[in-house]
C-alpha cells in the first residue's frame, strides 16, 4: 500500500472517531510558484512536520508521521525531532503505518 492510501485510511478513520475533535493532513516543505513576476519557492509547513495533525476532545495535541511497512526505519532527523518536541510538551506524536496503529497509540491513553 502506498504511503498517500495509508493517509487517507487514517483521515477516514479520525474523521469518525469520537475521541477526536478535528484532523488534517499536512504537507511539509517547499512549492515553487510561477507569476507574472517570476517565480519562487514557498514554505507550506517546517521540515519534519508530521503529515497528520489533529486534536483529540478535551485539547490534547496530536501529530502522526506516516509511514510504509517497508520505510517504517526512514524518519528523518527533522520527523524524530518534531515527534520528539510534541511529546514532550503534552501532546501525543508517533509514526504509523496502518489505521491499526493510530487505534493502537490512542487506546494507550485511554487505559
Amino acid at each position: 500500500m502506498m504511503e498517500k492510501a495509508i493517509q487517507s485510511a487514517i483521515l477516514d478513520y479520525l474523521k469518525y472517531a469520537k475521541e477526536v475533535g478535528w484532523a488534517m493532513r499536512v504537507n511539509a516543505g517547499k512549492i515553487k510558484v510561477n507569476s507574472k513576476y517570476g517565480s519562487r519557492f514557498i514554505n507550506m509547513a517546517p521540515a519534519g512536520t508530521s503529515d497528520i495533525i489533529g486534536m483529540l476532545k478535551g485539547g490534547k495535541f496530536f501529530a502522526i508521521e506516516v509511514k510504509t511497512p517497508d520505510r517504517i526505519k526512514t524518519l528523518t532527523t527533522y520527523q524524530k525531532n518534531f515527534i520528539d518536541k510534541i511529546n514532550e510538551n503534552g501532546g501525543i506524536a508517533f509514526m504509523a503505518t496502518s489505521v491499526d496503529d493510530v487505534i493502537n497509540n490512542f487506546k494507550k491513553l485511554w487505559k
